[in-house]
């Protein structure tokens, strides 16, 4: 309440300083940026550069410039992927002027963002993809990363389930590590994010304001990445969020208000197939009392447990900004609130944000300086979600509630305690356990770029930046509560900071050699990076205030140094010819100091074949671009900052010496490698960008190959030459291959009809080609386990294999084509089944994805939709393998569970975890967002206020073949999937 209370209040300040500032000026030009629709295009920059005016135009396209002479001006108005627009215009006391922009298709001017720079996309050597905000996803998004879904080729972006602020894990290029991270480096303005988590958050993006992001710039080949060194082998992805300009001050408010249900339930049994099942099995007891059937333990309800934990959710999402200019200074301040409740009864997420942004240049704009500064305070309520597969096992006869001392909650009781083997009550795991967690967050940066007086060409850039965030929580469970029937209840308290500081210099010298046709532009930079992290601990107590443990410190600190120097040298020969050139070297404190520095080098070479005679003015082709690109990147984050180092961990509780009087606790020594050293991944890239038809066809083909060295794999070694049999060391290699095919054209292009198409598609496929100090093609490291049975590992990396491939037995079925319990193939012909019968079958990778998106324009009204699909994917079915067998149903510990409906396909009576039937097919269409829109325009004669109105629905449909809730997983295992939600989205924006 106080994060609403707080907000509610800065935006009513806000908004009058808003007004009382929009009446200063009187005399102006205003006007609307339109696109070739007639709808307004946010962001567009306008310029009078004889006055030295410009300002930009919120959503509502409409803009104002004041304190302007009478007179003829030239007014120049640009906007991305719109050709620039030059247009006299004779001011006349207070002038109104409407612009209509034409699309550039391809973007050949476009000024990407670039690692410490910009460029011309025509001039790009490297693979980089831009998505502004006009290409956005629309309707309820609640993290940054949800804006590009389906937007770039080569990028995979899944959610991590439907709870509120859950965020997204991002691949690009499929990853380059076994055991590191395979996360993408994320900068902000400039500011790198260090990818930790933040404690009692969501995720670290949900504390970021999507409706502050002008533009999303992907790097994906090391000839764009290399120059961030050892934290690119996983791509990085560049985020500029929206800046003030010069002009009469805009106001812009906008409100989505969401409504979300359920999309799909989990398949299960309802209480009548249960009752029949018991019925069918009348003498079967569940121990040696002939009295104990499974029939008396019946109930009398019809209880469907995924209705009493899940509800439909509302979600407001409100944001105010106001954007001009103080005395020439362009400034932009905003303010945001989001209320987002979860499908998960009590779950819910609270944000309110702000930003703060000027721009000041000084003396004679020679100094430019960006100051950007935004913040966050989040205030979350996390469901239980235990729930969930509780939900889909619980016996649905039972009613949720009964009178005992456990809150009234209906459980199973064994004696007089809970049944240490019964699942909870779904409803009381939830209603019993009130987990809390605030957050604050702040980053930004001060950038200065100075062109100095004796030599413009040459530019001195400085760039400060931080990202500080701490994070507190509480989780209560009462002592009558059954999921803490053993320590009667619990308390337990955590609080976590982190502070991440930036400081960079570069120079850079550009300039145009008019007799030689060249233009050199050449970057030498460095840079510091300072991350630390602490970690306080606290005693957790019983619900009765009895001590449970006590932390023997009471924090602990982790902290990180990155010492860079970077550089670049582009060459530019008759506007045709482009070679490039970069090196980083990189000194982390996370490796000893015979492997701290790792240096990465890369080179890109672009032909601007349209540029030769023979295509110059050709009437078909109006594109055409060969890039090549090799380079080296590294990856050291998901290494320990001290894994290099002997450390001692503390056996608290397990076993003690004594001197003197006193006991002391043990302290094992753990397994460490001194030589460890960066993943180092080298890429070549090859691509094609093209365009027919004065850009109504455009687009790129990119194939590319990467192999990464040095992996950390987990090895064995022999006993006594470390402190374990098993070791994490510098051994492994991967290799990459893929291909990305970008296709958008204009089917209809006309004065009140448009329609736009676009296509994107990938193909990559990873291989592990070492896992071992020895080559040894049977090694095999387990990649991640299941939920059921005791140590069962499903996933598995081995040499010619994709990473975390399933290793499972091959089911054999009968004449009916059904499962066969128990009975499989003896692959290796011993007449014996062991785990030398067991095979690599499927993975979690697709093999293509696609993204799919369309718009059509008819007048006002706007039509959109978003689509995304993976083909050659593979899910582990766990929640049925896990549930799905009678005897889940009539279970021997005494009790009656639900089961999946899978149960009438395979008919089993016990669990067979390790069958390759589990292993589903799990490609997939899915529909993103569907959505409608109408520009109202200025609705009132006497000012400049404009309306825009939209909906939209959000997972609209799914075509599969899996028959689980949800066939998108990046673990490739389904199970206790919080469900993504269908949403409905009402949106109003509006301008003065």
């Amino acid at each position: 309440m106080k994060v609403f209370y707080l907000t509610k209040h800065c935006l009513l300040v806000l908004l009058t300083l808003a007004v009382f500032a929009a009446n200063a000026q009187t005399s102006s030009l205003t006007g609307k940026v339109l696109d070739e629709t007639g709808l307004p295009l946010p962001g567009a920059s306008i310029q009078i550069k004889s006055l030295n005016k410009s300002t930009t135009t919120p959503a509502t396209g409409i803009f104002q410039l004041g304190g302007l002479k009478n007179g003829v001006v030239i007014v120049t108005v640009t906007y991305i992927g719109y050709e620039t627009l030059n247009q006299q215009v004779t001011i006349s006391g207070n002038t109104n002027v409407d612009f209509n922009l034409k699309p550039d298709a391809q973007n050949l001017s476009e000024v990407v963002v670039i690692g410490y720079g910009t460029s011309e996309k025509k001039n790009l050597t490297g693979s980089i993809t831009t998505v502004s905000a006009k290409d956005f996803q629309k309707g309820a998004i609640t993290t940054p990363e949800q804006l590009i879904q389906g937007k770039v080729s080569g990028v995979n972006i899944t959610s991590n389930g439907g709870a509120p602020g859950a965020g997204s894990v991002i691949r690009i290029r499929g990853g380059a590590s076994l055991n590191a991270s395979n996360d993408p480096l994320i900068v902000i303005d400039g500011v790198p994010l260090s990818g930790n988590t933040i404690g009692n958050a969501p995720s670290p993006l949900a504390l970021i304001n999507p409706n502050e992001i002008e533009s999303f710039t992907v790097l994906k080949d090391a000839n764009a990445t290399a120059i961030y060194g050892s934290r690119a082998s996983n791509g990085v992805v560049l985020i500029t969020t929206k800046k003030g300009s010069a002009g009469t001050p805009v106001i812009n408010f906008s409100t989505n208000n969401s409504y979300a249900t359920i999309a799909k339930k989990v398949g299960v049994l309802s209480a009548d197939q249960i009752r029949t099942v018991v019925n069918d099995n009348p003498d079967v007891k569940y121990d040696d009392n002939p009295d104990h059937t499974f029939k008396a333990l019946l109930g009398n309800s019809n209880t469907d447990w995924q209705d009493e934990i899940y509800n439909n959710s509302f979600t407001t999402d409100n944001n105010l900004s106001l954007s001009g200019a103080f005395h020439g200074v362009p400034y932009r301040v905003s303010g945001g609130y989001l209320d987002q409740k979860g499908l998960l009864i009590t779950d819910r997420l609270k944000r309110a944000t702000g930003g703060f942004g000027i721009s000041p240049k000084l003396f004679g704009d020679h100094l430019k300086i960006d100051l950007n500064l935004k913040g966050s305070l989040t205030e979350a309520h996390f469901a239980n979600q235990d729930a969930i597969q509780n939900a889909i096992q619980f016996d649905p006869t039972q009613s949720v509630y009964a009178e005992n001392k456990y809150g009234n909650y209906f459980e199973w009781i064994q004696g007089d305690v809970p049944n240490p083997n019964a699942p909870r009550n779904p409803v009381g795991l939830i209603r019993l356990k009130d987990n809390n967690g605030k957050t604050e967050r702040s980053f930004g940066n001060a950038q200065f770029d100075y062109s100095f007086h004796f030599l413009p060409e040459l530019h001195a850039n400085l760039n400060l930046g931080y990202d500080v965030s701490k994070g507190y929580g509480t989780v209560r469970v009462p002592i009558y509560a059954a999921q803490s029937a053993a320590t009667q209840g619990s308390f337990t308290r955590s609080v976590g900071t982190q502070r991440n500081k930036v400081s960079e210099f570069y120079l850079n010298y550009a300039k145009y050699v008019e007799s030689i046709k060249s233009k050199f532009d050449v970057t030498a930079g460095y840079g510091y990076y300072d991350n630390s992290s602490t970690t306080y601990n606290f005693a957790s107590y019983k619900g009765t205030g009895e001590v449970i443990s006590t932390p023997t410190f009471p924090f602990a600190v982790e902290r990180e140094k990155l010492l860079s120097y970077y550089g670049r040298f582009v060459y530019t020969l008759a506007d045709k010819y482009i070679l490039s050139a970069t090196m980083r070297a990189d000194g982390s404190s996370r490796f000893a100091e015979e492997n701290r520095w790792g240096y990465f080098p890369s080179v890109g070479f672009t032909w601007r074949i349209i540029g030769e005679d023979f295509l110059k003015d050709s009437k078909v082709v109006s594109d055409l671009k060969l890039r090549l690109s090799y380079g080296e990147t590294g990856n050291k984050d998901g290494i320990g900052n001290y894994n290099y180092l002997s450390k001692y961990y503390s056996n608290t509780g397990q076993g003690q010496y004594q001197i003197g009087d006193t006991l002391y606790d043990y302290y094992t020594p753990a397994a460490y490698d001194p030589d460890l050293r960066w993943e180092t991944t080298t890429t070549y890239n090859a691509g094609l960008d093209y365009g027919f038809f004065d850009g109504r066809i455009y687009g790129g083909i990119d194939v590319y190959y990467k192999k990464t060295k040095d992996l950390l794999s987990t090895v064995d070694i022999p006993s006594g030459t470390n402190f374990n049999n098993r070791l994490l060391t510098n051994v492994g290699n991967m290799d990459v291959r893929g291909a990305e095919v970008n296709l958008n054209f204009s089917v209809i292009k006309g004065e009140n009809a448009n329609w736009d198409f676009g296509v994107n598609a990938a193909y990559n496929k990873r291989k592990v080609t070492n896992l071992s100090l020895n080559p040894d093609p049977k090694f095999i490291i387990d990649a991640g386990g299941i939920t059921g049975g005791t140590g069962i590992n499903l996933k598995y990396n081995a040499i010619n294999q994709i990473p975390g491939s399933f290793y499972v037995y091959k089911q054999v079925y009968d004449s009916n084509d059904k499962p066969l319990e128990g009975v499989y193939a003896d692959l290796n012909g011993d007449g014996i089944i062991n785990t030398g019968d067991q095979y690599f079958y499927k993975a979690p990778d697709p093999k293509f994805t696609f993204g799919f998106n369309t718009s059509f324009n008819y007048k006002k009204w706007t039509l959109s939709t978003v689509l995304r699909a993976n083909l050659g994917n593979y899910i582990y079915d766990n929640v049925s393998s896990n549930f799905g067998v009678k005897r889940n149903i009539l279970s021997p510990t005494g009790l009656i569970n639900n089961a999946t409906t899978d149960i009438y396909n395979t008919n089993f009576t016990n669990n067979q975890y390790l069958s390759d039937y589990y292993i589903k097919n799990a490609s997939f269409l899915k529909m993103d967002n569907a959505g409608i829109a109408f520009d109202a325009g200025r609705i009132s004669k006497s000012n400049n206020m404009t309306l825009r109105i939209s909906a939209n629905c959000q997972n609209v449909f799914v075509v599969t073949k899996y028959k689980g809730s949800d066939p998108e997983s990046i673990l490739g295992i389904d199970y206790n999937l919080y469900p993504r939600p269908r949403t409905y989205t009402l949106g109003f924006n509006v301008g003065f």
